[in-house]
């Protein structure tokens, strides 16, 4: 099991630090155990700190936890849980979907565990002050972004939605102090959400981050955090998206809530729209 990650610990485990081998003594003893552990966990039942467990996946060539768990995960599971983590091959079809709402229900529930109503609010004021909202969002984080810009135009926020990754980065090199740009990325380890935020965070503008891991590269460059949380280790698990978009109806109803009339008129103008052109 987890030969490929496994084999990795071993090659490199002369050249870690003392305290960075134990982290490696209990996952090389406890493979699939570590798949479901949080930070906090491992660091605590290897007898370590929670940042040498950070330090021990970065010297074994990680950019960080959640990363490290991915590939530990990808090599331990079977062909089963690379489809969904809790299915097993013997579920009939009933029990298939009440699984994978359950994931979704946990998701939901695990992100409103986790929301701190400071930074929540912090991030409602950031955007509704801003001239303009950049938001951008990579592969699978790309229709995340779009469900963001849909919901964010429509109040009146001035926005636009970017997801190339060379694009996104161009338009960061032109914001400004009084804009804001959104990065949403489950793993918080891709480059081209962290260079983006990096870049405007060089031109003064405010980050906000919609992420799955509170100790990523991405939120390090991000001046407000949001967690999206999901308990299945895929970076692409649906779960997680369905925390983010969470999060997103939330922001965009506490911003309309601020512009009721203003909202509400958009809104009639949509959908007489929509309805006009479906006659």
């Amino acid at each position: 099991m987890g030969e490929k990650t496994l084999a990795k610990i071993r090659a490199m485990y002369e050249g870690l630090s003392a305290s960075e081998k134990k982290v490696a003594d209990y996952v090389l003893s406890h493979p699939s155990e570590v798949v479901q552990m949080p930070v906090a966990q491992l660091a605590q039942n290897a007898g370590v700190s929670d940042p040498t467990v950070i330090r021990f996946c970065r010297s074994i060539g990680y950019h960080g936890y959640l990363e490290f768990k991915i590939a530990l995960a990808r090599d331990t599971a079977s062909p089963v849980r690379l489809i969904q983590e809790s299915v097993t091959e013997e579920d009939d079809l009933p029990t298939i979907a009440n699984k994978v709402f359950t994931a979704g229900i946990h998701a939901l529930h695990d992100t409103l565990g986790v929301l701190d109503s400071k930074v929540f609010a912090e991030a409602v004021d950031t955007i509704s002050k801003a001239r303009r909202v950049l938001i951008t969002g990579v592969g699978t984080s790309g229709p995340i972004a779009h469900i963001m810009y849909n919901r964010f135009f429509r109040i009146g926020i001035n926005c636009i939605v970017e997801t190339d990754s060379y694009l996104q980065l161009m338009q960061a090199s032109l914001v400004k102090p009084d804009e804001v740009v959104v990065a949403i990325s489950q793993t918080g380890s891709s480059e081209d959400p962290v260079l983006t935020l990096r870049e405007a965070r060089k031109h003064g503008a405010k980050t906000i981050a919609i992420c799955g891991t509170a100790s990523s590269p991405l939120t390090q460059e991000a001046d407000i955090v949001l967690l999206s949380v999901s308990r299945e280790i895929r970076p692409e698990a649906v779960a997680s998206r369905i925390a983010q978009i969470a999060i997103i109806e939330a922001l965009y109803v506490a911003l309309a809530m601020r512009e009721i009339e203003k909202t509400a008129e958009n809104e009639r103008k949509i959908w007489d729209a929509v309805v006009e052109k479906t006659l």
